[in-house]
Parts: C-alpha cells; sequence; structure tokens
C-alpha cells in the first residue's frame, strides 16, 4: 500500500494526468479506431489475415503490456512507423466538455500527461478539448523507453525528468492497476472509472485514494 498522502488534494503541487479515457469519456470511438489500425499494421507486418493478426495483438498486449512492446521484442520492429499509423485517429468523435478547462484553471498546481501514446497524439487530443495551455509537458512511451505502464521504472524516470517530489503530487488513471506504481512511490491517486462497472482487485483498492466517474466535477468539487 502506498503512503497516506499527508496534504490537501487541492493544493497539490503537481498534477500527472492520463490521457486516452481519462479527459475524455472511455464512451467515444478513439478506443476501438485505435485497436483497428493495430490490427492492420500487425496484419500488413506480419502478413497475416486480418483476424489472425488481432489474435496476436491481443497475445502481445497481454505477454508485453503493449502491443509495440511484443512486437519489439517479438519481430524487432522499429517502433517509428507503428507509432505514426497507429495513432493517425479521427479525433472528431472525442465530445468537447466545456466544463474541463474551467475546472483545471481554478486548480493550482503544475499539471503533466503521462501516456502510453506518443507525445504528438497527446498534443492532437488536448487541442481537440481545447486544454493543451493547462499542462506544461507531456511525458509519452518514447520517454518511457517503450516500456508502458505500469512499469515502474518510467514513472521513476517521469518524476526525475520534471522534478516531481512524489509527496506533493496526484496521478490520475482510468486505469487503476496503471495507480499502483504512483502510490508505492507516495503519490495521492485518482481512478477516473467514467461509469464503467469495473471491481477493484484488492490489491488495486489499497492504492487508489479516489474514485469518480466525472472528473470535472469532481475537481470542481475539490476546489469548492
Amino acid at each position: 500500500m502506498g503512503a497516506t498522502p499527508n496534504f490537501n488534494l487541492a493544493d497539490a503541487a503537481v498534477w500527472i494526468f492520463d490521457l486516452d479515457n481519462t479527459l475524455y469519456p472511455a464512451g467515444c470511438d478513439l478506443g476501438a479506431q485505435l485497436g483497428r489500425r493495430m490490427g492492420e499494421f500487425v496484419a500488413r507486418y506480419l502478413d497475416l489475415p486480418l483476424d489472425q493478426a488481432k489474435v496476436v495483438q491481443k497475445k502481445y498486449f497481454h505477454a508485453h503490456g503493449t502491443t509495440l512492446r511484443g512486437m519489439m521484442v517479438e519481430h524487432n520492429l522499429a517502433p517509428g512507423e507503428y507509432l505514426d499509423y497507429v495513432h493517425d485517429l479521427d479525433l472528431s468523435g472525442i465530445p468537447i466538455d466545456n466544463r474541463l478547462d474551467p475546472a483545471l484553471a481554478a486548480l493550482p498546481g503544475r499539471k503533466v500527461i503521462y501516456t502510453n501514446a506518443t507525445n504528438e497524439h497527446a498534443h492532437r487530443v488536448l487541442n481537440r478539448l481545447g486544454i493543451k495551455h493547462h499542462f506544461e509537458a507531456s511525458f509519452d512511451i518514447v520517454d518511457a523507453d517503450f516500456l508502458p505502464k505500469p512499469h515502474q521504472q518510467p514513472y521513476e524516470d517521469l518524476l526525475e525528468r520534471h522534478g516531481i517530489d512524489p509527496a506533493g503530487a496526484v496521478m490520475v488513471e482510468d486505469i487503476a492497476q496503471n495507480l499502483v506504481p504512483a502510490s508505492s512511490l507516495g503519490m495521492a491517486t485518482v481512478w477516473v472509472r467514467g461509469g464503467r462497472d469495473i471491481k477493484l482487485t484488492n490489491e488495486q483498492a489499497g492504492h487508489v485514494d479516489h474514485i469518480t466517474d466525472d472528473l470535472a466535477d469532481w475537481i470542481s468539487d475539490l476546489r469548492g
């Protein structure tokens, strides 16, 4: 279990936000687009029918944490072409939540994105949401040396690179397992459940400090 935060979250020095399905609802089709393009890339790269490529895609995701890492380990893939292809997404389906910009504006403290995607993708999504100006930096899968969450090393690298003291930081994520390393390092944690019918495991429950189904409301209440 991570250390119990000893500060008021409203006064946190640093906020570390996941991107996809955290700053916008998981119900939009971006994840489906991403999965489809992953399957298409694997099919083309390995010269497989699409249905077989999807099996390989899921196998590598479960074995290596991301399809990309599986392709790098198993097939010596150079990651650039994969990342460019799978993140060439239509963002028009992401809904704009007009409450999020003022909520973030009222939240003091530095703000950083930590994503398993790319910085370019993060910038496009943040621009779509109209909130890019709130974030001083983003830390992506390339910065993480292609080790995805929840590997702990990238969390430590993020803290070191951006001079973040975990004792004054909060991490916000839609995947509860990704909060475990953050909590273990001493950060406060917020799980964005987003209305999904998902139960925490016993391990995860010991590392999740707060749960919300609506991030903008939660931030506004925090400041209220």
